[in-house]
């Protein structure tokens, strides 16, 4: 959405092409010597060099002179990249030989910075026409360059490069924001160990898209080299965040041995050559420079054991996860290669951070989204393997029905009155040797069927001894017993055998454990009376 957006923005602010000026100007440049005046500079062609690229005279004063301008007309605005200078003043020829001045410091380089870290001067209004520029450059470490693709634009097209990377930085803010929301709730729900330094990368990333994009600089009135230095230090601790992410989101297969150990040393190499670039720039700028670029070329490198070991992971989130990182690979070896001077600078490929990135955090939600799949599967197999053992610790083996421990877990706390009646199979001695032990179970098994099958809904059954059964239900279940005795006597058992059962009845509450044992003692009297009586009957215990 964040990109149809941008596309539609800049269909429709697409200066008319008759109206619109947007002209690449070329330079030549010489050093800056003491007592050079710009009148005389500007009409000499003494010491310029025009071939080759500007980087390789070192850092320094600089003039930089453009080619004779094309006829524009008023109100022209000149458009550069931001570099690490303490001063431009630009000097503008016109036609009728005046000369007139304007410029920025580092200090003051927020006033002329847009969108896209560009600065753009306007050309002072003059009643000839500008035919040629002259900037002086004071304090350039000359890294990238000294004038970095200058342009002599219209202020229409101004506002059209404005009003195009306000799309295409807001398309990504929204898109980091959501994923940090997104993560920053799954983080505080699952309290998965990857979500932290996920969140974190996305943190940085926006930080560092407001100061590379000079957001940052235009709200706060920072000065520009401390920007610079910044982006440096945001843009190490996104990598860093991401290899902690990556560590801990693949599984230990993945980053044992070497690779760990690598990456350790990576993230370190990179934040103590990203901490010296920014305590110690320009001192030794071309070292400083380049120990970072190193830094940062390693710890991309060494992204591809690791993404090669995700690839042939036997999670399928992991493979995910390396076509994620693929693309952000690609775009941040050609700005490694851009910053060692490899590739020449352009705007997109310094940008292309940003767009790999929030490429990347799409296609990472996609992998984090299946990585919580799969823990949400592994959770509930989980929990039920927890219920299955629960359920084997509070039932009897045997019979399926409650054990004596779960009964009573289950029983006790009752303040209201309820009917006990515990049931005790006759003879269950002369069962086992009718029929062996392995027919004794089958008995026990039917006779707790058919105490299953007799009770209402809500009632408590349970094995609580050998041949011992209890049952718990509510006090209007008087005539429960009775239907006991007669379920027992008319079930089937194992090979026609004839099985009775004599039950103990009694009635009372068990809040507590003593009144557990007092209402156990008077059903167990009652058991023990049916069993005097001859047995296969049910006698009622006394009240209490």
């Amino acid at each position: 959405m964040a990109a149809f957006a941008m596309i539609l923005s800049t269909l429709a602010i697409a200066p008319a092409a008759s109206a619109s000026t947007n002209v690449p100007l070329a330079t030549c440049y010489r050093h800056a010597a003491p007592g050079d005046r710009a009148t005389v500079i500007l009409g000499s062609d003494e010491g310029f060099t025009c071939e080759g690229p500007q980087r390789r005279a070192g850092g320094g004063d600089y003039w930089v002179r453009s080619a004779i301008l094309p006829a524009v007309g008023p109100g022209m605005l000149v458009r550069s990249g931001s570099l690490w200078q303490d001063a431009i003043t630009l000097h503008v020829l016109y036609a009728d030989g005046s000369i007139r001045t304007t410029g920025l410091t580092s200090a003051t380089a927020w006033r002329h910075l847009k969108l896209g870290a560009t600065f753009e001067l306007p050309i002072p209004a003059a009643t000839a026409r500008p035919v040629r520029l002259l900037w002086h450059v004071r304090g350039a470490v000359n890294l990238r360059g000294l004038v970095l693709e200058p342009h002599l634009v219209s202020p229409d097209v101004s506002q059209h490069y404005e009003l195009r990377l306000a799309a295409f930085y807001a398309g990504f803010a929204g898109l980091a924001g959501a994923l940090l929301l997104f993560n920053a709730a799954l983080g505080a729900a699952l309290r998965q160990r990857f979500h932290t330094p996920y969140c974190a990368m996305v943190l940085f990333l926006i930080a560092y898209a407001a100061s590379t994009s000079g957001l940052l600089a235009q709200l706060t009135a920072m000065d520009n080299n401390l920007r610079l230095r910044l982006n440096v230090l945001l843009l190490a601790a996104t990598l860093c965040s991401a290899m902690v992410f990556a560590r801990r989101f693949f599984a230990a297969e993945v980053t044992r041995g070497w690779v760990r150990r690598a990456i350790d040393a990576a993230m370190i190499a990179l934040l103590a050559a990203s901490l010296a670039y920014a305590l110690f720039m320009p001192w030794h700028a071309a070292l400083l420079d380049r120990a970072m670029s190193l830094a940062f070329a390693l710890t991309l490198l060494l992204t591809v054991p690791l993404l090669w070991r995700g690839w042939h992971a036997e999670y399928r989130y992991a493979r995910a996860f390396s076509i994620a990182w693929g693309l952000p690979l690609l775009t941040a070896s050609a700005r490694v290669l851009q910053a060692l001077g490899l590739l020449e600078w352009n705007f997109w490929i310094d940008n292309s951070t940003l767009i790999a990135m929030a490429l990347e955090a799409s296609c990472s939600g996609l992998a984090i989204a299946w990585r919580i799949k799969l823990l949400g599967e592994e959770r509930d197999i989980a929990r039920e393997q927890e219920m299955l053992a629960r359920l084997l610790a509070d039932s009897d083996p045997l019979t399926g029905l409650m054990n004596r421990r779960s009964f009573l877990r289950e029983a006790i706390g009752r303040s209201e009155p309820h009917v006990l009646v515990l049931v005790d199979i006759d003879h269950f001695k002369k069962v086992n040797e009718t029929l062996g032990h392995d027919g004794g179970d089958q008995v026990l098994r039917v006779f707790a069927d058919a105490l299953r099958h007799a009770v209402p809904g809500g009632t408590l059954v349970a094995r609580i001894g050998g041949e011992e059964f209890a049952v718990l239900a509510p006090l209007d279940a008087t005539t429960l017993p009775e239907r006991l005795l007669t379920h027992i006597r008319t079930a089937a058992m194992p090979f026609d055998l004839a099985v009775t059962a004599s039950l103990g009845s009694g009635c009372g509450a068990i809040a507590d454990e003593r009144d557990w044992k007092a209402l156990y003692r008077r059903a167990d009297d009652a058991l023990f009376a049916a069993k005097r009586a001859g047995r296969d009957r049910l006698r009622w215990a006394e009240a209490a």
